[in-house]
């Protein structure tokens, strides 16, 4: 009774489908097809861990109406036999811009940057654009249709790939006969966004990544002070933005330090962000792992270097060689550390090459089942449309993939692609396989031919006697075209209809001659697939290390308690003699004579020299950014957003002993950003090297560069050195003004370059400043003592010495060069006797770098100061160590050695005022962080890995796989692999 009841209600669901059409039928009689299609007798994969054997797929309308193994069939049914064939739900990407007008670049033309919005009535930043819709500018294209249903697509999620808030995606059915309505899924899909400006607006700002962090954060606070009704304008972005808040929130990140990046964002505003991958997650998996965010993971594996040129070989960066063999082991890695992620097509060529591209991951090690679900479940899941696609379960969507067998293997066919219920064929299901070993008779000649590959695409194997002979062959529709040449008869060409069941394939023979004659392939023995077990031929995968590039540690330094003996011991105050210094548990515990170790690791100290770690108050090394040049005050980024932690600079100054610095802003602008201090922790991440509860601190700069006179900024302001002055008049009575009301209880509306400026006026946070002229130094303290504060440090401060002084009144202290000058113009007065005439006025100075290579020789430009103004030793010495540290406020913590103090501490092997010094330990918090033998050791385990994954590649070459040839790139090469 119940399937007869079925059967009815299929009957009847159909007529009431078409009798509750409500448009008008003005063109035409038509009798709508409510017929049923039944595919019988398939493995049918319902989702990738339901399956059943021998089962029916029933649809109509385009929907699935029933799936299982024992489904009634209506008589309105079309049936299909599928025996031996498997059915899959249709694949789905959910980070496309299928269909959606790419925005043409806009034209950068004139001679001023754009520093305002183009637009009125939206968010003050042009590219902020929530209110964009994919849909708007959405045409199907039926050409790119069919490429991505040959790969096995029936759905992408498309958006506008332009802009930091890109708006809105649609989610597309790739059905050709369907109609607009029918094959856009949803036009509101999700909302996206990314850290890349719009190529379409010219408005500067953001011009750095942390300024695009910047911007991020202000628009989420802009929405919540908007969406509490405290603006009295309509804007249409933030309104747009609050009306998306419910989609899934998509953020293009791109590499595994930006996904961090977007994920702090969204950890800071309640959002969980799905995120766009750079295929390279493998190398921070804890991290990943802890963002508890979905990605989306492209293929991108790179092709191997052609290597076959040494000397192009030479400028190949270790990272990238480790990267060609550890990526394909990428979506492994996540799947075992339990990351959700999809598939995406982004980034590759073309859509054939996903399944090149999916089963080298599953060579890595990627379960077939994982794969298929980061292809279907997964992203339906993420769109929350798990009901209409990605599994075929009754009312979902019907497409779904008919094939030969497992989608996942090599030789399996996809035979048709069904969307939304409409056929495509990607190949004819009556293809014969036409593999095996044939003889072939020609002119009284007998030729074997064998006839390999996969059933859609057979390859051909001629052999006379023993001796191959060259030969090509075309198979398509069931046609063959088999030609070849005989070195002593000349060449042939066959032209044969293949026809099923036979053992014998017929056709016409086109002799050397050009006569034609009839000639047969007779089968001689059936193909027989090689059953290669592949369980045991693992890739070889090489080790990752810490950072993951040249020198990084296979293993994360460990704190130990050390003992130095007899060490020449520099306190800070004193040098002395023959003296023992003992660390336990990262802290400076004892110093002293005969000290015992008590288990501690002792280290013979004798004829070498103790210091504490050379601090650089004025760096810019492990930075992806320097400079947000967009506004004259960008008080609102940070640098701890774009630390770099694989940078290899930052081993080179553990090298020259430097163990802290201050990462800070340029000079792009009068008031810069926030700066980071810190440690360095080579193997740590970005938050790893951040010093913990150090004081705040961010740059400001004064004289030509603020002024960007040679940036063509002509519409900026500032454009002069009295200008700047205004600014910072101007900025600071906003900030004041700011935090009256902040303080007074009453609403206001939370913005971080505000709340940075007030903190400088609270004591809250320093200021390290960017200066050469004396009147503008005179001028900075003026308009701190207007606001009453004091600025903490003028550094180059190339002119102190005409001001040293005021200074000292004042209670700046100075981070100096030790000897440039004259390398532009507002420096023409430096001299090198300039540290040490500070100093003697009662002036804190510093020797920084402010420069890369220079930061690993700190410990000699602090001796220039010895013959530059005659200053002692260990005053000098001090400039590169506790005086920085006082000018960082840290000295209570590092900068000397004394009792109580924590470790950070470096080993040298002469005189650290010496040219001839080297660092051969270097310590923070009692760990070590650079040792010289072990830089040996690293420096032949780097020769040998590059000769290891250099060989992989020639055998990548040698085997047929592809390759690319390598981009020289000296500093690349420096960077990562030499000191």
């Amino acid at each position: 009774m119940k399937i007869k009841l079925l059967a009815l209600s299929f009957l009847l669901g159909g007529i009431s489908l078409f009798a509750q059409d409500y448009f008008p039928k003005n063109d035409g009689v038509k009798t709508k097809n409510n017929n049923y299609t039944a595919f019988t007798n398939a493995k049918i994969y319902m989702t990738p861990t339901q399956v059943i054997e021998k089962g029916t797929l029933l649809i109509q309308n385009g929907k699935v109406v029933q799936v299982g193994k024992s489904v009634s069939i209506p008589k309105n049914a079309v049936v299909q036999d599928l025996d031996g064939k498997s059915i899959y739900p249709s694949f789905v990407d959910i980070f496309s811009n299928f269909g959606v007008k790419t925005p043409e670049r806009a034209n950068n033309a004139g001679r001023s940057a754009q520093y305002g919005p183009e637009r009125e009535g939206f968010y003050w930043n042009d590219h902020i654009m929530p209110e964009n819709n994919a849909v708007s500018s959405f045409s199907y294209d039926s050409k790119k249709a069919e490429e991505l249903r040959k790969a096995g697509f029936g759905a992408v999620n498309a958006h506008i790939q332009d802009g930091i808030a890109r708006g809105t995606g649609l989610l597309v059915a790739l059905n050709d006969e369907g109609s607009e309505a029918q094959r856009i899924l949803s036009d509101k899909s999700g909302q996206y966004f990314s850290f890349e400006k719009s190529v379409a607006k010219r408005q500067s700002y953001p011009g750095s990544l942390m300024g695009a962090m910047a911007l991020m954060r202000q628009l989420y606070y802009d929405l919540d002070w908007y969406s509490k009704g405290n603006v009295d304008t309509k804007d249409r972005s933030l309104e747009a933005l609050a009306a998306n808040k419910g989609l899934t929130q998509i953020f293009a990140a791109g590499d595994n330090g930006n996904v961090l990046r977007a994920d702090k964002i969204g950890d800071l505003f309640g959002i969980q962000y799905t995120i766009l991958g750079g295929g390279d997650e493998y190398e921070r998996i804890d991290d990943i792992k802890a963002t508890n965010a979905k990605l989306i993971l492209p293929l991108n594996f790179p092709d191997a270097f052609d290597v076959s040129n040494p000397y192009q070989a030479e400028y190949i960066a270790l990272k990238d060689m480790r990267h060609w063999n550890l990526a394909p082991s990428n979506p492994k890695v996540l799947a075992d550390n339990g990351v959700e992620f999809s598939i995406t097509l982004h980034e590759l060529k073309s859509p054939s090459d996903l399944k090149e591209k999916l089963m080298k991951a599953i060579t890595y090690g990627l379960s077939k089942t994982k794969a298929l679900e980061a292809l279907t479940t997964v992203p339906a899941s993420i769109l929350g449309m798990s009901g209409q696609i990605g599994s075929l379960q009754t009312g979902s969507q019907a497409n779904f993939l008919i094939t030969s067998g497992e989608i996942f293997d090599e030789n399996t066919i996809l035979y048709e692609n069904w969307v939304q219920g409409t056929k495509d064929i990607i190949q004819s299901m009556d293809l014969v396989d036409i593999r095996g070993n044939y003889d072939l008779n020609v002119n009284g000649n007998t030729y074997t031919v064998s006839l390999t590959g996969s059933i859609d695409k057979p390859k051909a194997e001629l052999k006379k006697g023993d001796d191959k002979v060259d030969s090509k062959m075309d198979f398509s529709d069931n046609w063959l075209n088999l030609s070849f040449s005989d070195d002593n008869m000349g060449s042939y060409r066959m032209i044969a209809r293949v026809v099923p069941g036979s053992n014998t394939i017929s056709g016409k023979m086109v002799l050397p001659n050009g006569n034609e004659t009839m000639a047969n392939l007779t089968k001689t023995s059936p193909f027989e697939e090689k059953s290669e077990d592949k369980s045991t031929e693992k890739p070889e995968l090489v080790a990752l290390s810490y950072p993951n590039v040249g020198f990084g540690y296979k293993e994360k330094p460990k704190q130990e308690n050390i003992l130095f003996k007899n060490a020449t011991v520099w306190t800070g105050e004193a040098i002395l003699e023959n003296t023992d210094v003992l660390i336990k548990n990262g802290k400076i515990d004892k110093v002293g004579k005969d000290l015992r170790a008590g288990g501690a690791t002792v280290v013979d100290a004798t004829g070498k020299h103790l210091t504490a770690g050379v601090i650089d108050e004025h760096s810019h090394i492990a930075a992806l950014a320097i400079n947000e040049g967009g506004h004259n005050s960008s008080a609102e980024v940070r640098m701890k957003d774009v630390i770099d932690p694989t940078d290899m600079d930052i081993y080179r100054n553990l090298a020259g002993g430097v163990t802290t610095i201050q990462l800070l802003h340029g000079s792009a602008n009068p008031i810069g950003g926030r700066s980071a201090i810190l440690r360095l922790k080579w193997g740590e991440n970005a938050d790893g090297l951040v010093f913990p509860n150090a004081p705040k601190f961010i740059k400001f700069a004064l004289g030509e560069n603020v002024k960007q006179s040679n940036w063509n900024s002509f519409s900026r302001f500032p454009q002069t050195r009295m200008g700047v002055e205004q600014v910072y008049t101007d900025y600071f009575q906003r900030a004041k003004e700011y935090d009256a009301k902040k303080k007074s209880g009453k609403p206001f509306r939370y913005d971080e370059e505000m709340e940075t400026l007030a903190e400088i006026l609270n004591g809250e946070r320093f200021i390290s400043c960017h200066s050469y002229v004396q009147s503008e130094i005179n001028m900075m303290m003026k308009v701190a003592e207007k606001f009453n504060f004091r600025m903490n440090t003028f550094t180059h401060i190339l002119e102190g010495y005409k001001v040293a002084d005021k200074m000292a009144e004042h209670g700046v202290g100075g981070s100096t060069f030790s000897d440039w000058w004259a390398y532009k113009y507002e420096v023409n007065d430096a001299i090198p006797y300039n540290a040490a005439i500070m100093a003697s006025q009662g002036v804190t100075v510093a020797i920084n770098s402010d420069d890369a290579e220079m930061s690993r020789r700190l410990n000699q430009e602090a001796g220039k100061t010895v013959k530059y103004g005659d200053m002692s030793e260990i005053e000098a010495w001090k400039m590169v160590t506790l005086n920085p540290a006082k000018l960082l406020h840290l000295d209570d913590r590092v900068g000397s050695i004394q009792e109580g103090k924590e470790a950070d501490m470096v080993l040298w092997s002469d005189h650290p005022l010496s040219v001839y010094a080297k660092a051969e330990k270097t310590l923070i918090e009692g760990k070590v962080y650079f040792d010289l033998e072990k830089d040996q050791m690293l420096r032949e385990s780097v020769k040998k890995e590059r000769n290891q994954l250099i060989g992989m590649m020639l055998n990548e070459k040698k085997n047929g796989g592809k390759t690319r040839t390598p981009v020289q790139n000296k500093k690349e090469r420096f960077e990562c692999e030499t000191l």
